[in-house]
């Protein structure tokens, strides 16, 4: 443990937004196992919400910086392609 008094705060800090980050993240893939499970059930009307979920998920993890806009993008084409394969 640090021993300067802004060294201990910071310590604080980052710990607490670690565990922030790590809930969104976990949210995140949550929400996408949710939605991939209604494709698999082939629940159009679920996947549909379930998707609208994962996307806003994704784009809170972008807002704070915990992925990379391209990854998120590629994922939501990804869940976008089998929304599509599924109302099909």
């Amino acid at each position: 443990m640090p021993n300067i008094q802004s060294a201990i705060k910071r310590v604080k800090k980052s710990e607490t937004s670690r565990e922030q980050n790590q809930s969104v993240k976990s949210a995140m893939r949550s929400s996408i196992k949710s939605f991939n499970n209604k494709v698999e059930e082939k629940d159009v009307e679920g996947a549909k919400a379930a998707f609208l979920s994962a996307t806003q998920k994704l784009d809170k993890a972008v807002n704070k910086g915990l992925i990379h806009k391209n990854k998120a993008a590629r994922e939501k084409a990804r869940l976008n392609q089998k929304l599509n394969e599924v109302n099909a």
